[in-house]
């Protein structure tokens, strides 16, 4: 019996994806998308914990599934690092947990057992990016600061 990472692996390679340990294209059907939530990088096994992608770009009205792909994490946004008024999100260990993304902006999310390891990623609801100082403020422990740096980063040269 395959476990869920095989089985998304798996499904990713039948895609068309290259690589021993290459990761699906981000799961979508134009409404709904999906974050894995890995022990390693896909493609690269020395990069521990990680969401997969960690920079997502969805529209208004959207919902993305985190997906406990691998044990041992959770997804919950970071505050300071979601637009006012928006819904807080706090999923349990190995949750597959669905958010609804309503307000326009940038939502940080981390896995609070793997926070200081880096374990974060970014959510782009909407072209509105008007909360991009405010995450770019917000400070970190460990190797989530590199990380949320690097993506923030990203973000802003794809704009």
């Amino acid at each position: 019996m395959l476990t869920r990472r095989e089985f998304v692996l798996s499904m990713g390679a039948l895609a068309g994806a290259s690589g021993a340990l290459a990761c699906p294209a981000p799961l979508s059907n134009g409404k709904k998308h999906a974050v894995l939530m890995l022990n390693a990088a896909c493609g690269n096994p020395d990069i521990p914990n990680v969401f997969e992608p960690a920079l997502l770009h969805v529209d208004i009205g959207d919902s993305v599934t985190f997906l406990a792909t691998d044990a041992g994490h959770n997804s919950a946004s970071k505050k300071g690092m979601i637009p006012e008024g928006a819904a807080a999100w706090n999923g349990g260990l190995d949750e597959e947990l669905t958010v609804e993304f309503t307000v326009p902006g940038i939502y940080g999310h981390i896995c609070l057992p793997h926070y200081d390891w880096g374990m974060v990623g970014l959510i782009v609801v909407g072209r509105d990016l008007h909360n991009l100082q405010t995450a770019k403020k917000i400070r970190h422990p460990g190797s989530a600061r590199k990380v949320f740096r690097n993506l923030l980063k990203e973000l802003e040269n794809q704009t």
